[in-house]
C-alpha cells in the first residue's frame, strides 16, 4: 500500500499536479529501507498489541500444549511438566502480523516477496493442522509424518518451480561483476532497471540454477533442472530444522531473529548495485532488495512474539509458527543465492537437525545413542544446564554464526 501511495504521488508529480509538491514527502515510500523499517515496527507493534488477546483467545479455546509423558521422555517430563496447558498455535500471530506488514509495506508484484510469503502461508497452514490435531487428540502426536512431508513437498515444489521458470527471476537473472583489464570501460544497461556498470567492470549473468559460495567469484556448478529438487530439499530441511529447534521457551524465536537479520542484510545488499556488485561482487538482482521488507517484518513479528514467548513462556508458536518460519528462511536463502551459507548463518538450526539425524542413525546402526536426548538442546538440559542457560547460550552461538556468515560475503 505504501508503495502504491508513492506511485500515485509520482504519477501526479510527473503530470504536474499542484498538490504533488506539497506532499513531496511521500517520495520516501519509494525507499526499501523506509518501508522495511516500517514493516518491522508495525509487525512488532501489532504483536505487542495483539499478544494478550491471542493468549486469552487460545486459553478460551483450550488450545493447550500437550506434554509428552514420563514413559516417553523420562526425566524431561519433570523439567517441562509445568509447561502443560500453555497456549500453543501462537505462530498464527507471527504469520498474521507479517502478512499485514507485507501487504501494507511491500511491493506486492515483486516475485521474491510473493514466493516467500506463499511458502510461509502454505507451511503455516500445515503447522496449524498439525497443532489442531495434537490439541484435539490431547497428545503430542499430530498429523502423520508421511502426510506432513507430502504437504511440505508440494509447497516447496511450487516455490521451486516458480523460481526456476519465472522470467523475472531466471531469465532477467542475477548479475555478477568481474574486474576487466585495466583501462577498459564498460557501460551495461540492465534491461529492467536502467542499472549500469562503470569503471573496469564486466557484467555476466548468473542463473537461478547456479550454485555459488561467497568466497568464490565463479559459480561452483550449474544444477540445471536438478535445481528444482535441490530447492525442495532446502525448504523442507529448513522448515523441519526450525521445527526441531522449537523445544524451549524463546529458543527458536531468538535464533529466527539473528538468522533473518543476516539474510535481511544480504537481501538488501544483493539488490544494491554499488555495495553488492561493485564492492562485494555478490550475486545481484535489482528486485531482491524488496525481499528485505518481508524479512524485517518477520524480525519485528519474532521480537513481538518473543515478548510473550521468553522464559517462562505465556504461549508457544507451535508447528504453525516453526514450519512457516523455517520454510521462509529456506526460501530466503534460495532467493538470495546463498543456499550453502545457510549452513553457517543458521548453524543452530543445522546443529539441532543433525543431532536428531545422528541420534536416530546411531541407534538404528549400533543400538546406542550419542546424546542423552535429541534434539541437542534437551541433551544439555539432561546434563544439568538450566533451560535459560541453554537458550541464551544457543542465542549466542546463533549471533556469532550470523556474523561469521556476513563476514564470508566479502570476496577477496
Amino acid at each position: 500500500m505504501l508503495y502504491l501511495i508513492y506511485q500515485w504521488w509520482h504519477e501526479a508529480s510527473q503530470s504536474g499536479a499542484s498538490w504533488a509538491e506539497t506532499f513531496s514527502f511521500l517520495r520516501i515510500f519509494e525507499s526499501i529501507t523506509v518501508r522495511a523499517a516500517i514493516g518491522c515496527l508495525l509487525a512488532f507493534g501489532l504483536s505487542i498489541k495483539l499478544g494478550p488477546w491471542v493468549i486469552r483467545k487460545l486459553i478460551s479455546l483450550k488450545v493447550g500444549q500437550p506434554i509428552r509423558t514420563a514413559d516417553e521422555v523420562h526425566k524431561l517430563a519433570e523439567l517441562h511438566g509445568a509447561k502443560a496447558g500453555t497456549p500453543t498455535m501462537g505462530g498464527v500471530m507471527i504469520i498474521m502480523t507479517v502478512l499485514i506488514s507485507v501487504i501494507l509495506c511491500g511491493k506486492l508484484t515483486n516475485p521474491f516477496l510473493l514466493v516467500t510469503t506463499a511458502v510461509m502461508l502454505g507451511l503455516g497452514a500445515l503447522g496449524f493442522l498439525d497443532d489442531y490435531t495434537k490439541v484435539k487428540k490431547k497428545n503430542s502426536e499430530g498429523v502423520s509424518s508421511r502426510f506432513k512431508l507430502a504437504w511440505q513437498a508440494v509447497v516447496a515444489a511450487g516455490a521451486a518451480i516458480f523460481l526456476f521458470f519465472s522470467p523475472n527471476v531466471s531469465e532477467n537473472s542475477t548479475l555478477v561483476v568481474d574486474k576487466m583489464e585495466q583501462g577498459t570501460k564498460v557501460e551495461a544497461e540492465h534491461k529492467q532497471t536502467g542499472y549500469w556498470v562503470k569503471e573496469n567492470q564486466q557484467v555476466r549473468e548468473m542463473k537461478i540454477s547456479e550454485i555459488g559460495f561467497p568466497l568464490f567469484r565463479e559459480t561452483l556448478f550449474d544444477l540445471s533442472y536438478l535445481a528444482i529438487p535441490f530447492f525442495i530439499i532446502i525448504i523442507i530441511g529448513a522448515s523441519n530444522a526450525v521445527n526441531l529447534t522449537d523445544g524451549l521457551d524463546g529458543l527458536a524465536t531468538g535464533c529466527t531473529i539473528t538468522t533473518c537479520l543476516a539474510y535481511g542484510i544480504i537481501a538488501y545488499v544483493a539488490g544494491n548495485a554499488v555495495v553488492g556488485l561493485e564492492y562485494l561482487h555478490m550475486p545481484f538482482n535489482p528486485q531482491l532488495g524488496e525481499l528485505t521488507v518481508f524479512i524485517l517484518s518477520m524480525v519485528g513479528a519474532a521480537f513481538g512474539f518473543l515478548w510473550f514467548n521468553c522464559h517462562p513462556a505465556k504461549m508457544f508458536m507451535g508447528d504453525t509458527g516453526s514450519l512457516a518460519i523455517g520454510g521462509s528462511i529456506g526460501t530466503m536463502a534460495i532467493c538470495t543465492k546463498q543456499e550453502i551459507l545457510l549452513v553457517v548463518i543458521g548453524f543452530v538450526f543445522v546443529m539441532e537437525a543433525m543431532s536428531v539425524i545422528l541420534q536416530v542413525g546411531s541407534f538404528k546402526l549400533r543400538g546406542k545413542r550419542i546424546f542423552a536426548m535429541a534434539p541437542i538442546h534437551h541433551h544439555f538440559e539432561l546434563r544439568g544446564w538450566h533451560e535459560s542457560q541453554v537458550i541464551i547460550r544457543f542465542w549466542i552461538i546463533s549471533i556469532i554464526s550470523a556474523l561469521i556468515g556476513l563476514v564470508f560475503l566479502k570476496i577477496v
